[in-house]
Parts: C-alpha cells; sequence; structure tokens
C-alpha cells in the first residue's frame, strides 16, 4: 500500500469539500496516522481510504476553532483569501502573499 503525493502544502488555506469549516495545513501525514478508533467513529458510508494523505489543520467553523484531521479527497483550495482566524495561526505561520502561510521557523539551540 503506497501512500501518494501530497496535493496539498503546509501552510495552505483549504476547507473542506463537505463541512463547513476550513483552515490551515499545519502538517501532513503521508498516509492515515490516526488512531483504530477514530477512523471507525467515521460512518462508513463516508470513511476515506487510508492510503492517502491526511492532513492536520487549524480548523475554524462559525462556532468554534480547534484542530482538524482530514483525509485529501475531502479537501478543496480556499479560494476565499480570507485569513484564518484561528488563535494558534500566529504562533505557527506568518501571512505570505496569494492566501498563504509560512511556518516560522523556531530557533533550537
Amino acid at each position: 500500500m503506497q501512500a501518494s503525493q501530497a496535493k496539498f502544502q503546509i501552510g495552505q488555506v483549504v476547507r473542506h469539500r463537505t463541512y463547513p469549516f476550513r483552515g490551515v495545513i499545519f502538517d501532513v501525514d503521508p498516509k492515515f496516522a490516526n488512531s483504530e478508533e477514530w477512523y471507525e467513529s467515521i460512518p462508513e458510508e463516508v470513511r476515506p481510504k487510508k492510503d492517502q494523505p491526511f492532513y492536520h489543520l487549524l480548523a475554524e467553523n462559525a462556532e468554534n476553532y480547534y484542530v482538524a484531521y482530514v483525509s485529501e479527497q475531502n479537501l478543496l483550495v480556499d479560494e476565499d483569501g480570507a485569513p484564518v482566524d484561528h488563535p494558534q495561526v500566529g504562533e505557527l505561520f506568518e501571512a505570505a502573499p496569494g492566501g498563504l502561510y509560512r511556518p516560522k521557523h523556531v530557533n533550537v539551540h
């Protein structure tokens, strides 16, 4: 089972194909890397395949900010252009041209 090349990149703003939330990608797993319990909690008729990239998002919807774990098949590029207001965005990223976010470099000594 070979993982495919990631379609989206860290710092890119995406939205969910079905559910009303969007966010900034802060990490990518080449294939599913969450718990089996989490995977089984997804209704079978909408459960994604495991052999695709999964993305960690600083996500937001109309009511909440949270971290989401989403399969590539369920993401679309967010064409909105509006900034993501998640409170952790400023900790990890700085704004970059084109609606992207550039990861902040942390100096480790």
